[in-house]
């Protein structure tokens, strides 16, 4: 899967520069034609398709943002709390029992954002798929359809997938972040670069999604 994604975001833009610098350009654009790009990779579009039909991609991607959005309102939710804790406990800074109890309190917080962002990431990983296929922001939330699309792919098989795309994530993001350290030219390299990335990303997720043969 990681070769094939591999491939899928070098065939797009290896030798294919005019589209490379359309897909440049969609990243600029505060990235929402990219997002709205990326949609039709994840509808399993191949070979990747040409970068055209600007106002869908814009609409399309306006729609991505929004149900990433909608996934992310339980992260944002306890990331507001315990930013809250925090604040308490500098205002506390007198009372040394106050300052460890919101200490102790933004800790929990950390925790349950970690936990939260997990649960989240794996039901909106596949949430996010099926309003590609769909056209239907509303299946973005479809929790039964979700848990049966996992089912399929098994449980085990899909938590190794996403583990495997994070550490790849991870990976690119420290080159990137190499990058980024060279004057001037390592944020262009970066914004360059951030397309083909977009896209093998979203193949990826792509292929997770196929493997339930749905």
């Amino acid at each position: 899967m990681l070769s094939d994604s591999f491939a899928y975001a070098k065939d797009a833009v290896i030798g294919k520069w005019m589209q490379w610098l359309l897909l440049v350009i969609a990243t600029i654009i505060l990235f929402i034609p990219l997002l709205g790009y990326s949609l039709k990779v994840l509808r399993g579009e191949s070979p990747a398709p040409e970068v055209t039909g600007w106002g869908t991609l814009i609409i399309d991607g306006i729609k991505y943002l929004i149900v990433s959005i909608i996934w992310a309102i339980p992260c944002l939710i306890i990331l507001f709390l315990g930013f809250g804790a925090v604040i308490a406990a500098a205002v506390a800074d007198s009372n040394p029992a106050a300052v460890v109890a919101a200490l102790m309190g933004a800790l929990l917080f950390f925790v349950l954002f970690v936990i939260i962002a997990i649960l989240t990431g794996i039901f909106a990983t596949i949430g996010i798929v099926r309003f590609a296929r769909t056209g239907s922001m509303g299946e973005a939330f479809n929790f039964g359809a979700i848990l049966e699309t996992i089912g399929k792919i098994g449980w085990g098989n899909y938590i190794i997938a996403l583990i495997v795309i994070i550490i790849a994530q991870f990976v690119i993001g420290l080159i990137l972040g190499l990058i980024t350290m060279i004057p001037v030219l390592g944020v262009i390299i970066e914004f360059v670069l951030i397309a083909p990335i977009t896209l093998f990303e979203a193949r990826y997720i792509c292929r997770i999604y196929d493997a339930a043969g749905v």
